[in-house]
């Protein structure tokens, strides 16, 4: 098999841009690989600009870039294009492949391109992001674009596609400007993987979190509210409960203390932290008595606060802070997705202040910490080092010395690794938590983040044992990342089919008639007394539709009660993971889901 491109100094280099260059590296081939799939999936999106220009003449296009799903394009045209559009917008692109147009590159000056698209607004929006004075442009047959590449040498080796979706998008992702149209592909090198990753989305498309979320009465979200801001309803809140309980004890266990900081902050902490200048186009920022605050983003600077409370001793670290911490995070409308982005979540922060010879025993009990979580919700998992962005403070010396830190500390124990080159957080480098869910999706979670900058930045001390002044470490982790993103996560994995210890309800009471509420209530209580939480299902509906209407929640138990079960203190059992239908003692059935409640101990 020929190549398509070549990889030169750990970038993607096109085949012409190579000639042109002179450049040579090691030569990428069609195949699955994450190297070849971006080129791939690029000039699938080329393709069908193309074949859209082709069908609605007025389209103008914006931006089409590869993303984590497949790829999308951004574009705008007068008429109306809906799903049932796609096989049409498919069929144009399979045409045009059939006659391998080549995909051919050239240069030409900024000043160039804006009288080459005078008249294409959206060019001209493009070319504003552009900070080079020349641009390039890739052409096949009669559709050209700006594009930096890579592409393929042809549009005739794009074979397997499928077009999935189509939707709105704000022009820049900003809710001020214009709605586009955005349709997302999705591309593969060969017929069998595009079959497995269809046959994976039809999949998801029945986990997704807000169809179960409302199917469960998880939670909702309200226009009127704001988007981005989830309310959460009963069963969702008890969902959370249980997961915010399991952890305060498994916190607690290992040595952290519970603490609260406040909800906005004075504006100069911002600055001092380095948030103000570094990430104050995500934050939310008010005036109270004509002084500035921000509204927290991050628990950081709080905890830093309580840090100062009173002197530290090195005898007195590793000191470990845990906070189940409201933050609000300004993201664009565009980006916003069900509990998975939203700009109010929860995180289950955490900071540890430590001395330096203690930073390796620290990283490694986070990981301990980390494994018997994702074990638990039968999560595979990798970890990323993240190492510094282009906007970062602190110098590179304390950047190398941190970045080190965290590599040694997995090294040492055997912990395999990947390098994410300038993924680091703007204060420090870190590693990033990824997890595989039920259907083979890999999801950004928890993170441990190495700081040495904050504790300069903020003069924090504690007395070496010379009684000399030295100054901490700072390690900033969360496990979960945010409750709400981690709840999507879960709901997806297990298709709402929660396991006992964590399920929004764990049993549903059916009484078959009226003379047999009494005797429900009262095994409610006795539930609740053993910390299980039931619902009574005793409306005025018949009993096999009030079975049902359980069942659509998910429940794992479902009991019912009538005269036989009151008379001889039993339970008729419908067990929804085993899919059993048996009898059992009030007094073994209490004993049962006590078990299973108690199961699981982080």
């Amino acid at each position: 098999m020929s190549a398509i491109a070549i990889k030169y100094n750990e970038k993607i280099v096109d085949l012409q841009t190579a000639e042109e260059l002179g450049l040579s590296g090691e030569e990428i081939e069609l195949d699955n690989s994450p190297e070849a799939l971006e080129v791939l999936r690029h000039s699938t999106a080329h393709l069908m600009a193309q074949a859209i220009k082709s069908l609605y003449p007025d389209a103008e296009f914006y931006v089409g870039p590869v993303v984590k799903e497949g790829f999308y394009y951004d574009f705008k045209t007068d008429a109306e294009i809906g799903e049932a559009d796609l096989k049409k917008i498919e069929k144009q692109m399979l045409s045009f492949a059939k006659k391998k147009f080549p995909i051919e590159r050239y240069v030409i000056s900024k000043e160039e391109a804006r009288k080459k698209f005078a008249d294409d607004h959206l060019k001209q929006a493009v070319l504003d992001m552009i900070p080079d004075e020349d641009v390039s442009i890739y052409k096949q047959g009669e559709f050209e674009d700006l594009c930096r590449g890579p592409h393929l040498p042809n549009i005739g080796l794009i074979r397997y596609f499928k077009l999935t979706k189509i939707s709105g998008a704000y022009l820049g992702g900003d809710s001020k400007n214009e709605m586009l149209t955005r349709i997302y592909g999705i591309a593969f090198a060969t017929k069998d993987a595009l079959k497995a990753h269809m046959d994976m989305l039809r999949e998801a498309e029945k986990r997704d979190h807000r169809k179960l979320g409302n199917e469960m009465k998880l939670f909702t979200f309200r226009e009127e509210v704001g988007a981005g801001f989830p309310i959460w309803l009963p069963a969702g809140g008890r969902l959370r409960a249980r997961l915010e309980s399991l952890l305060f004890k498994a916190h607690r266990k290992r040595g952290y203390e519970p603490v609260r900081g406040p909800e906005m902050l004075r504006s100069d902490l911002w600055m001092t932290s380095g948030h103000y200048q570094n990430y104050g186009e995500n934050m939310y920022f008010t005036k109270i008595d004509d002084i500035e605050f921000g509204v927290k983003p991050m628990n950081c600077v709080g905890h830093i606060k309580v840090y100062e409370d009173e002197l530290h001793s090195y005898r007195d670290l590793p000191i470990k802070y845990f906070e189940y911490g409201v933050v609000h995070r300004h993201e664009m409308t565009g980006a916003l997705h069900g509990l998975f982005r939203v700009r109010e979540f929860t995180q289950d922060d955490a900071h540890i202040f430590c001395r330096a010879d203690q930073i390796e025993e620290q990283i490694i009990e986070v990981v301990d910490f980390v494994d018997k979580i994702m074990s638990t919700f039968e999560f595979d998992y990798k970890m990323m080092i993240s190492t510094r962005p282009d906007k970062a403070v602190g110098s590179d010396e304390v950047w190398e010395i941190s970045t080190n830190a965290l590599k040694s500390a997995m090294e040492k124990h055997d912990l395999p690794y990947e390098i994410d080159e300038g993924g680091g957080a703007f204060y420090g480098p870190k590693i990033d938590i990824k997890i595989t869910d039920a259907i083979g999706r890999e999801w950004q979670c928890g993170t441990i983040q190495l700081d040495f900058n904050l504790p300069k930045r903020f003069k924090l001390e504690y007395n070496g044992e010379g009684n000399d002044k030295i100054q901490p470490v700072m390690i900033h982790r969360a496990i979960l990342g945010s409750f709400e993103r981690f709840i999507g996560i879960l709901t997806e994995h297990y298709a709402g089919e929660f396991p006992m210890f964590i399920a929004p309800t764990q049993v549903a009471i059916v009484p078959v008639a009226e003379s047999h509420k009494e005797y429900a209530k009262l095994l409610s209580d006795k539930l609740i007394d053993i910390n299980a939480d039931s619902e009574i299902y005793a409306r005025n509906d018949s009993l096999n539709k009030r079975i049902r209407t359980a069942e659509k929640t998910r429940v794992p138990m479902i009991v019912v009660i009538g005269d036989e079960e009151i008379e001889n203190k039993t339970v008729a059992i419908r067990d929804r993971r085993t899919r059993e239908q048996y009898n059992m003692s009030e007094e073994d059935f209490l004993q049962l889901i006590q078990t299973k409640i108690n199961e699981v101990n982080f």
